[in-house]
């Protein structure tokens, strides 16, 4: 892929494969071109490629693969990645981007290749595997139900699940909760993100995150340049109130950041801001409001992990957010990605009545290791995908 002209044609795939999906989001265009314009600072640290896979002048699927530095330097096992796949229900068509993407890969003297990540695990990942009927979240993504088979006849198996919960913002805190809240008593304090000294801020929240995550499966930390520009978004599209940091006896702990489901307002815009595209986005982002949110980051140190403390720090981060959330009419929250084996969050989660599908128990057994998704009104659940079978050899 070269050029604008093909930046554009890769960008606009989505709209041929899904045009008759009733569910499907149309992603805002210029947020697309932007995520793959070499402004994006995740291409300081990446090596990346993208294929149209065309048939008869009409494009029918595509592709990408990256090689990030920062994730060799960290794990140095030699897995490249693969990435934003879409593709018409044919197998000659999946076999031809994958192939495509592997003998890339395997050129930069990569052995494995893992996805998709769309382009990285800190951006979206996931391929969606049941609830089918559902739209998808802001940055999640969306499928059709042919995809998960197609990419296991290519050898791909599934490595690692990861799931999403979805919470009605009603929700009553058990006495046994408010109990472990109310012990950690005047060390804690709760506050919203503080514009007025946002830089400091948005470092803090990096510094978190970075520690809270850093033993998890496929962690790659974000560059500087990467989380300001994370941080440029988040000024535009979250009140303060929807950030929030702990702090114990004056130290920051904790820290959650949650995101208007944008889905909701650009659905009908067919990812154009143009003429009035962003008329309808800025009212329905800071007038109408919308009704529905996702949790994009949320962390705890790990001096406080599997403690009482930790648990407490969760719980009343959460608590701060519903209440400003419920202000604004919101009804319900999504909670997403957590890992399969992140038994202390999801336990936190299902103890306030989140609650996840098991619609895809069966498949997740099946597949033994890959990046699937599931979505549906109550939970999501997706899986990494990793080819194991033809591992990527020079």
């Amino acid at each position: 892929m070269e050029g604008r002209r093909d930046l554009r044609l890769f960008v606009q795939v989505p709209w041929t494969i899904y045009a008759d999906d009733p569910v499907w989001v149309p992603p805002l265009l210029l947020e697309r071109r932007q995520h793959l314009s070499p402004r994006n600072p995740y291409f300081a640290h990446a090596a990346c490629r993208f294929w149209i896979a065309d048939r008869g002048g009409r494009p029918v699927g595509r592709i990408s693969a990256q090689v990030d530095q920062l994730y060799l330097d960290r794990y140095r096992d030699d897995t490249g990645f693969l990435g934003l796949l879409e593709a018409e229900d044919d197998a000659e068509v999946f076999h031809a981007l994958l192939k495509t993407a592997e003998t890339w890969l395997r050129h930069q003297g990569m052995r494995r290749a893992l996805g998709p990540f769309n382009l990285s695990i800190n951006q979206e990942c996931g391929l969606l595997v049941a609830g089918f009927n559902t739209p998808p979240s802001f940055m999640m993504g969306h499928a059709h139900p042919y995809y998960g088979s197609r990419i296991e006849q290519q050898g791909y198996k599934k490595q690692k699940d990861l799931l999403a919960y979805r919470i009605d913002a009603h929700f009553t805190m058990s006495a046994l909760l408010q109990s472990v809240v109310a012990r950690a008593g005047s060390h804690v304090r709760i506050r919203p993100l503080r514009k007025s000294h946002f830089s400091r801020d948005l470092w803090i929240l990096q510094d978190i995150f970075e520690d809270a995550w850093s033993k998890n499966w496929g962690f790659v930390p974000f560059t500087k340049a990467e989380f300001k520009h994370l941080g440029q978004s988040l000024k535009f599209l979250v009140d303060d109130e929807f950030i929030q940091i702990a702090e114990v006896d004056g130290v920051p702990a904790a820290m959650i950041v949650v995101l208007p489901n944008l889905n909701e307002v650009i659905r009908d815009l067919d990812g154009r801001l143009l003429p009035f595209g962003w008329l309808k986005l800025l009212w329905g982002l800071k007038v109408a409001h919308p009704k529905t949110v996702r949790v994009l980051l949320m962390g705890v140190r790990q001096r406080y992990h599997n403690s009482l403390l930790g648990a407490a720090l969760a719980l009343m981060l959460i608590e701060a957010v519903r209440s400003f959330a419920l202000k604004r009419g919101i009804k319900e929250a999504e909670l997403s990605w957590i890992l399969e084996d992140n038994m202390g969050m999801r336990n936190i989660i299902e103890s306030i009545g989140g609650s996840r599908t098991n619609a895809t128990a069966s498949m997740a057994g099946t597949l033994s290791e890959g990046i699937l998704a599931v979505n549906t009104p109550s939970a999501t659940k997706a899986s990494i995908w990793t080819n194991r079978q033809y591992p990527l050899q020079h």
